[in-house]
């Protein structure tokens, strides 16, 4: 570090983009991603870098901030395809796509894993073409194609375990458990998420120890087993926030709040929420908001508070149509059911 800061000091920017980048990929590796973007940010004041870019899209988008994470993986990009830097070509389209993905935007995120993967063959990167494989599999589980998702985690895992990628290994693991448990296999899921975690607590990933925590919490949940589910929760919540972590921390303040609402702990329940909702707002994630409203609704419903259920369902069916969410149908006849039995009582 204190090599860089001297470097940044003394207007040397070869030596800050070497010794930047390499410290910066080590701190990715262990989820410091603040100490990454405000070193990366430094070597940029000395001029356009493209690893300096790439470290710094990368932290932006593990800390729930995909817009910007999108301009320097662009730039980066650019770099990389003028130099003929075809692996570093790769990484960045497969990063670009990553961030399409958490935008919700599945075709273009599809569209740059395809072109990434050919390029990790020509190159012999089996571990990047391990790390596509994957986050084609993620995609396809989006859409709901699970034999499709799974295929291609299938794909990845031996790969991943080949190159001795222990962190990769336990991301397919954990994207596996997600497929079986979005089919309702709740004891597959719990059981390859449990192979997940000592893994990514072995390698020092905090950012996928919470999410794999998270899932945990999630199975449990679903099996009806509820202080199984809040002990995961919040063993998950705060290293969310350490890393910075903002829209999955929006997502454990919300699934705690699920928690308590199904064991009629309404205040608990509104306290989560209420926590959940400005996050969202800030990362904007539109149809997390819109969730989280609905829960938020729902609760009100449950208290006998019409007007603020409907004005919370109001606020989710106009997010349904700015997302184009499938959920729109079905959020609008609630909406209309219960101003229906709004009129009828008054």
């Amino acid at each position: 570090m204190e090599v860089h800061r001297l470097a940044v000091a003394g207007r040397q920017p070869e030596i800050a983009r070497k010794v930047g980048d390499r410290v910066c990929r080590v701190w990715l590796r262990t989820s410091r991603f603040a100490a990454v973007e405000a070193m990366a940010t430094a070597t940029l004041t000395l001029g356009p870098d493209a690893g300096s870019f790439y470290d710094r899209g990368w932290a932006r988008s593990s800390t729930g901030r995909p817009r910007p994470a999108l301009e320097d993986y662009q730039q980066a990009l650019t770099m990389y395809q003028q130099a003929g830097h075809r692996g570093n070509e790769a990484a960045t389209l497969t990063s670009i796509g990553r961030v399409y993905d958490s935008l919700g935007d599945r075709q273009r995120a599809l569209d740059h894993y395809h072109q990434a993967l050919p390029i990790t063959r020509e190159v012999d990167n089996r571990a990047g073409e391990a790390a596509t494989l994957n986050n084609i599999g993620s995609v396809y589980d989006s859409l709901g194609d699970r034999q499709r998702a799974l295929d291609h985690y299938h794909q990845a895992l031996p790969i991943m375990r080949e190159v001795d990628n222990r962190a990769g290994e336990a991301a397919t693991l954990n994207n596996i458990g997600n497929v079986y448990d979005n089919q309702g296999d709740r004891q597959r899921a719990l059981d390859h998420y449990h192979q997940a975690l000592p893994i990514r607590r072995e390698v020092g990933d905090r950012a996928g120890e919470a999410v794999t925590l998270n899932n945990i919490g999630h199975a449990y949940n679903s099996q009806g087993d509820r202080q199984r589910a809040l002990d995961h929760y919040h063993q998950a919540l705060p290293i969310r926030r350490e890393v910075g972590d903002r829209a999955g921390e929006a997502v454990t303040l919300n699934n705690i709040g699920l928690v308590y609402a199904s064991l009629g702990d309404r205040q608990r329940a509104l306290d989560h929420y209420h926590q959940a909702l400005p996050i969202r707002r800030e990362v904007g994630d539109r149809a997390g908001e819109a969730v989280t409203r609905y829960n938020i609704a729902m609760v009100h419903q449950a208290d006998g508070e019409l007007d603020q259920a409907i004005g919370e369902l109001e606020h989710v069916v106009d997010l349904d149509r700015q997302v184009g969410h499938p959920d729109l149908e079905a959020d609008t006849r609630v909406l209309e059911q219960l101003r229906q039995e709004r009129a009828e009582r008054q």
